[in-house]
């Protein structure tokens, strides 16, 4: 299959459509006898859904639309559910959706604070909101910089120290941090054991740009769980991309079917053990909807997606304003 074969106009057009609308029409039912995979958290015998559930999706439906997104995940087997403070109203929305299932899920949530006095604040308040006690998962929030994230949230009064003590308490499980910048992933992993790591691992940018590989290579070295996100991030935006505005994402995400396919094919054959899609209502159904069809990528389906990127320009390596 050559790149061109991705690119059909009429089947983006009408993806884009259903995108930028944030459609809730139900997704397609999964086939007889396909069901969600699961793989191992820890050594433990956790397992998650290699589909995680976007929280941040939740920012722009009501609580009646909440409820019904959630309900059918848990329904198709998303079992990994991921939040935080940083995404609007989305913990409000959440707690209320997932109430019936908390028994049954795992429940991931973040803190942007580094000190332990503001980590205290959003972790107390986000198990408010979610209607909780206990958090399965708690992360240091989009790490960036060694010294400004990393150092500070070790250091004394850090936010580390708060999350010690609430791991100590029973309040939580296990411990991570996602991160958007190579450097503070390398030096998180450094620095402490952490359960997991929640970072872009993205076929554009891995193979076009080397952005991913030593994380990862590292972590799995390590003994660290690798959660992905960006793994149906296509490119950046090309500045007079029409969807752009119609979208209303940070990224252009991947819209085609086949693509999608290959794309979290790509992503969750590099070690990882579960994909958090984008915080778009109809790429979250697509993630769903593809998932039970996941297997390990072949050398051949690689080589497609080598073709694909020489035309784009990936997400990563970015530097998010803080």
């Amino acid at each position: 299959m050559k790149r061109r074969e991705f690119m059909k106009d009429a089947a983006l057009g009408s993806a884009a459509v259903a995108l930028g609308g944030c459609s809730l029409a139900p997704a397609a039912k999964p086939a007889k006898g396909s069901a969600m995979p699961r793989r191992p958290f820890a050594k433990d015998g956790v397992k998650v859904s290699i589909i995680g559930f976007p929280g941040l999706v939740l920012r722009r439906v009501d609580q009646k639309a909440s409820n019904r997104l959630v309900a059918e995940a848990v329904e198709r087997g998303v079992n990994y559910f991921d939040v935080a403070p940083a995404y609007g109203d989305a913990e409000v929305k959440l707690g209320p959706a997932l109430e019936p299932y908390r028994k049954k899920v795992f429940l991931a949530c973040k803190t942007k604070r580094r000190d332990a006095k503001g980590a205290k604040a959003e972790f107390e308040r986000s198990l408010e909101r979610l209607r909780t006690d206990r958090f399965d998962l708690y992360q240091l929030h989009v790490l960036i910089d060694e010294k400004k994230d990393v150092e500070a949230a070790f250091a004394k009064g850090g936010a580390m120290e708060y999350l010690l003590a609430q791991q100590k308490a029973g309040r939580i499980r296990y411990l991570g941090f996602s991160a958007h910048t190579e450097e503070a992933a390398l030096a998180a992993l450094e620095r402490f054991a952490f359960d997991s790591i929640l970072f872009p691992v993205n076929f554009g940018s891995w193979l076009k740009l080397n952005f991913g590989p030593k994380v990862v290579a590292k972590a799995l070295q390590r003994g660290t769980t690798v959660l992905a996100i960006k793994g149906l991030c296509r490119q950046r935006w090309d500045a007079n991309d029409p969807l752009r505005k119609t979208l209303r994402m940070w990224y252009r995400p991947v819209l085609d079917r086949a693509e999608a396919l290959l794309a979290l094919r790509f992503t969750l054959s590099q070690g990882v053990t579960a994909a958090v899609p984008p915080a778009n209502v109809a790429a979250h159904k697509l993630a769903l909807d593809v998932a039970p069809e996941i297997r390990t990528i072949t050398a051949a389906e690689t080589a497609r997606l080598r073709e694909l990127v020489k035309d784009i320009t990936p997400l990563f390596p970015h530097r998010p304003k803080r």
